[in-house]
C-alpha cells in the first residue's frame, strides 16, 4: 500500500530533478530508428470517440500513418463504432494496458484522446514502452503528474512527444515569434485571457453536498479502466461524454480546456515559466465538487531575462466578461476553433481569446491559431510589419515527421508541461477559492500547507501507483 506520506516524498524527489533511479516500469529500451520522410508511422489510438474521432481524422489526412490498434473503454458505443468500422484490420482493446502487453511490439506511436485524468498513466506507460506520444491537452491534471511526464520525456530524447494545442503549428505561433524577433512584441506587462463561450457550462446545483448517485453502466463499458488512477466513483452519466471536464476529480475546467489554446504562445515566447502568485479574484457557484460557473484568476509572473513582470488575468463564465480596451473593435467568431460533436452553441458576446498589453502597443487575438492584430487599427496602419513565415507542417504532420526524425515537435512535453502546471495551480486556487504563493525554485506553495499537499493530488488507486514510481 502506498501511503500519502510515501507518495508525497516520491513526488518531492521527482521535483528535485529525479533524485531517485527509475523503477522497473520505466527501464524499457527507448531507442528509435530514424526513418525517412515518406515512411508511415505505425500508430495506436487510445480514446477513439468524440474528440478522438476528430484527431484520428486529422492523422488520416496526413497519409502518413498505418493504424495498428484501437483502444477505448466503450468499444460498443455509437460514438466509437464509426472509427472501428473504418479500420477493420486494426486490433481492438478496451484496456490500454492490455494493448501494450499484447500488441506493443506492433506500433511505434500512440495518440491519446481520453479524459484529462487518464493522460498521465497512458503517456507514462507509452514512454516507458519506447513509443512516441501525441496526447490532447492538458498534458496532465495535477502539477506533479506534469512534472513526472516532463522528466520522463527528457530522459528519452529519441522519442517524440507532442501535446494537442494545435495552434503551435498554425499562424499565431510563427507570427508571435516573428513579431518578438522584430521588436514589435516587447515589454509585455499584462495579458487578459477570456473564455466566455457557452460550450463548457452545465446547469448543475452548486449546493451539491455529495457526488452523483450510481447509475446503470452503458453496455460493455470498462468503468474501472476509465477511472484509472482516480479514487473510485460510481458511474453516472454526468461524468461521461465530455461532462468529466466539469469535475475537479477528472478535468481541469474551462481553464485547462481552453487556456492551452489561448495562452500557449505568450507563455512560451515570453518565457513566463511558473507564477509566484495565483489569486482567486471572483467566483460564482463555488463548491467542493465541480468548477464554478464563473471565475476570475490572477497569475503573477516575475521579471526574467530583462523582460518586465507580467500579470495574466483569466476570465471565464457567461456573465464574467473582461474589460475591453478602447479601439478593440468586433469580436468575430474564431474560424480556428474545431467544431464539437456535442451540438452547436450560440455565439458569445466575446469569443475566446486574449488582449496583450505592452509598454507601447496593445494586441488582441483569438484562440488556437488565430493571429494577433494591433489595436486600434489606425496604429497598425502606420507600422511596417514583417512577413511571417508559413508553417512547414500542421500539428499532426509535425508529430509524425518528428517520429521519423525529420522535424522536432513544436509542443513537446518539456514546453507544454510547464503551461499545464500553471493551469493546475489555477485549478487549485479555484477549488480552494483562495490566494496562493508559489516558489518556483523549490516548486512548493509557501502559504498554504493543504494546497501544497494538493500539488501531488490524491494517492492513486491500488494497482495504479506503478506509473508514479520514478
Amino acid at each position: 500500500m502506498v501511503t500519502r506520506r510515501d507518495f508525497l516524498r516520491t513526488m518531492s524527489l521527482a521535483s528535485a530533478g529525479l533524485a531517485v533511479g527509475a523503477g522497473d516500469l520505466l527501464n524499457a529500451q527507448t531507442l528509435s530508428s530514424k526513418k525517412g520522410k515518406g515512411d508511415k508511422v505505425k500508430i495506436a489510438y487510445i480514446g477513439i470517440g468524440n474528440r478522438g474521432e476528430q484527431i484520428i481524422g486529422d492523422f488520416e489526412r496526413t497519409n502518413m500513418v498505418e493504424v495498428v490498434a484501437l483502444c477505448d473503454v466503450d468499444m460498443g458505443a455509437k460514438h466509437t463504432q464509426k472509427v472501428i468500422s473504418k479500420y477493420p484490420k486494426a486490433k481492438q482493446f478496451r484496456d490500454f494496458r492490455q494493448m501494450f502487453d499484447k500488441a506493443g511490439n506492433e506500433f511505434d506511436a500512440v495518440a491519446i484522446a481520453t479524459p484529462d485524468h487518464s493522460h498521465f498513466p497512458i503517456s507514462m506507460l507509452a514512454l516507458a514502452s519506447g513509443k512516441h506520444v501525441y496526447v490532447e491537452k492538458p498534458l496532465a491534471r495535477t502539477f506533479y503528474e506534469a512534472e513526472l511526464l516532463m522528466q520522463a520525456a527528457l530522459k528519452r530524447p529519441n522519442l517524440a512527444t507532442q501535446v494537442g494545442n494545435q495552434g503551435h503549428s498554425e499562424a499565431n505561433y510563427f507570427q508571435f515569434k516573428t513579431w518578438m524577433d522584430a521588436g514589435i512584441i516587447k515589454d509585455v506587462t499584462a495579458i487578459t485571457a477570456h473564455m466566455n463561450n457557452p460550450r463548457r457550462w452545465h446547469k448543475w446545483d452548486t449546493n451539491i453536498y455529495k457526488l452523483p448517485e450510481s447509475q446503470q453502466l452503458p453496455k460493455d463499458m470498462d468503468w474501472d479502466t476509465w477511472l484509472g488512477v482516480v479514487p473510485f466513483h460510481d458511474y453516472n452519466k454526468k461524468y461521461d461524454q465530455g461532462e468529466w471536464r466539469c469535475w475537479y476529480d477528472f478535468g481541469m475546467g474551462a481553464l485547462g480546456d481552453w487556456g492551452a489554446h489561448i495562452l500557449d504562445t505568450a507563455h512560451e515566447f515570453l518565457e513566463l515559466g511558473l507564477p509566484y502568485e495565483i489569486n482567486m479574484q471572483y467566483e460564482k457557484g463555488h463548491n467542493d465538487y465541480f468548477f464554478p460557473y464563473s471565475s476570475t484568476i490572477l497569475f503573477r509572473f516575475a521579471q526574467r531575462k530583462g523582460m518586465p513582470p507580467v500579470d495574466i488575468t483569466w476570465y471565464d463564465g457567461l456573465d464574467n466578461l473582461p474589460p475591453i480596451p478602447e479601439g478593440y473593435g468586433v469580436s468575430g467568431l474564431d474560424p480556428n476553433i474545431p467544431t464539437t460533436n456535442q451540438g452547436n452553441t450560440p455565439a458569445a458576446k466575446l469569443n475566446p481569446g486574449k488582449i496583450i498589453y505592452s509598454k507601447d502597443l496593445t494586441f488582441k487575438g483569438g484562440s488556437h491559431g488565430s493571429t494577433l492584430s494591433i489595436i486600434p487599427e489606425e496604429k497598425a496602419k502606420s507600422m511596417k510589419l514583417p512577413e511571417v513565415p508559413k508553417s512547414p507542417s500542421n500539428h499532426f504532420e509535425n508529430f509524425l515527421l518528428a517520429c521519423n526524425g525529420v522535424e522536432k515537435t513544436r509542443s513537446p512535453f518539456e514546453i507544454n508541461g510547464v503551461l499545464s502546471q500553471v493551469f493546475s495551480l489555477g485549478v487549485m486556487a479555484q477549488r480552494l477559492n483562495t490566494q496562493l504563493f508559489f516558489d518556483s525554485r523549490t516548486k512548493q506553495i509557501t502559504n498554504n500547507e493543504f494546497a501544497n499537499a494538493m500539488l501531488a493530488g490524491l494517492p492513486p488507486r491500488k494497482g495504479w501507483d506503478q506509473y508514479y514510481k520514478l
